[in-house]
C-alpha cells in the first residue's frame, strides 16, 4: 500500500484527485491537506471519511507521493516539506513547470519524462494538457514547427469562484436585478472574455504564453512557435480549443485521423462536433474536425474538448503517480 497526500484537499481539483484515486482502485492510504480554517473538516473516502490535516512535517512523514492542488506561493512554501518528508511531490500548480530539471508530464505523450524526476513533477497547464493530447499523435508522425489556438475555458478554470459567479449573474440578469463581478474582469453571463491571467511585455497573457512554453517541453519541440488567444466563456465545465498548426513534413487529414483514433486518451468523432458538454466528468479528449489549413500546404486544423478538472489537472496528476508505480 503506497501512502498519498494532497495538499489544497478541499478545493475543486484535490477533491477530484480524491475522487479519482477511489475510482481507479489504488490501494492508498490517503491524507488531506488544507488550510488551517478547513483542519478537521471530514470529507468522504470509500466507505469512510479522512479528517482534512494541517500541513507540517509530522503530518507529511512517511507519504511516497504528494498531489499539490494549491496556489503558487503555497507550492513554493511547501515543496521543502515534501522534499524533506522524502516524497516525490506532483505539483498542479505553474511554480516550476519551467525549471529545467523539473519534468512536465502528460503520462500519454512523455510519460518516460516522470523518470527522470528528482523529487517533482509538474502538472501541466489545463488548456495545454487538453490540446497536447490532441496534436501529440499527428507530432509523432511529423514534428509541429507552428500552431494558433483560440482556447475557450469554462469558468471553472477560475475555480468555485468562477462557478459561483455565473451562477449570480445568471440569476441577477434572470430577475432584471444589478450584475456585478469580482472574479471575472467582466460580465461572463451571455458574454466572452478574452482575457486570462496577466498580460505580459508582449502583448499576450500569462495563460496564452503557456501554450508555447509548455507544449516546447512536453513534445520535445524546443522551437515550436505559438500563438494563443485565450477566452473565458460561460460554460460550467471542460475547455475547448481551436487549433491551426503546421508540420515539418505533409501529413494527411486521413493519417491524422487514424493517428488520433489510436492514441491513448483521445476520441476521434466523427459523426458531430465535439462539445464540452459531452467531455466533462470524464478523462478522454474528444478531437473533431480535422482537416486542411487553407493557408499552408503542411498544414491541418482540428477542434478539441476535454475537462479541464479532470485531465486538465487532477486525473492527469493521479496518472503521472501511476506512470512512477508501474514502472
Amino acid at each position: 500500500m503506497i501512502k498519498v497526500g494532497i495538499l489544497g484537499a478541499t478545493g475543486a481539483v484535490g477533491r477530484q484527485m480524491l475522487e479519482c484515486i477511489e475510482e481507479r482502485n489504488i490501494d492508498a492510504e490517503v491524507r488531506l491537506f488544507a488550510s488551517e480554517r478547513s483542519v478537521g473538516k471530514k470529507m468522504k473516502y470509500k466507505d469512510g471519511e479522512i479528517a482534512v490535516q494541517a500541513v507540517t512535517p509530522e503530518n507529511l512523514a512517511g507519504l511516497d507521493y504528494v498531489l499539490g492542488a494549491v496556489s503558487n506561493a503555497l507550492s513554493k512554501e511547501y515543496r521543502p516539506l515534501v522534499k524533506e518528508a522524502g516524497a516525490v511531490y506532483i505539483d498542479n500548480s505553474s511554480a516550476f513547470r519551467l525549471e529545467e530539471d523539473v519534468p512536465l508530464v502528460v503520462p500519454e505523450i512523455n510519460g518516460e519524462d516522470a523518470l527522470k524526476h528528482n523529487g517533482i513533477i509538474a502538472n501541466p497547464n489545463c488548456s495545454t494538457i487538453i490540446t497536447m493530447m490532441a496534436l501529440a499523435p499527428i507530432a509523432k508522425i511529423s514534428p509541429i514547427t507552428k500552431i494558433q489556438a483560440s482556447t475557450y475555458q469554462a469558468v471553472s478554470g477560475a475555480g468555485i469562484g468562477g462557478l459561483r459567479e455565473l451562477n449570480d449573474q445568471v440569476n441577477a440578469i434572470v430577475n432584471n436585478e444589478p450584475v456585478t463581478n469580482s472574479v471575472f474582469p467582466a460580465q461572463i453571463a451571455f458574454n466572452c472574455i478574452a482575457e486570462i491571467g496577466s498580460y505580459l511585455d508582449n502583448g499576450y497573457t500569462t495563460e496564452e504564453m503557456k501554450m508555447q512554453n509548455e507544449g516546447r517541453k512536453i513534445l520535445h519541440l524546443p522551437d515550436l512557435k505559438v500563438t494563443c488567444t485565450c477566452v473565458r466563456v460561460p460554460v460550467y465545465r471542460s475547455h475547448s480549443i481551436s487549433a491551426s498548426f503546421i508540420t515539418e513534413d505533409h501529413v494527411t487529414v486521413e493519417q491524422a485521423e487514424q493517428a488520433i483514433a489510436a492514441f491513448e486518451g483521445d476520441v476521434l468523432v466523427r459523426d458531430h462536433v465535439p462539445q464540452p458538454l459531452e467531455t466533462s466528468n470524464q478523462d478522454l479528449v474528444y478531437v473533431g474536425r480535422v482537416r486542411r489549413d487553407l493557408t499552408d500546404d503542411n498544414g491541418l486544423a482540428l477542434w478539441c474538448c476535454g475537462d479541464q478538472i479532470r485531465k486538465g489537472a487532477a486525473s492527469n496528476a493521479v496518472s503521472i503517480m501511476e506512470y512512477l508505480m508501474n514502472h
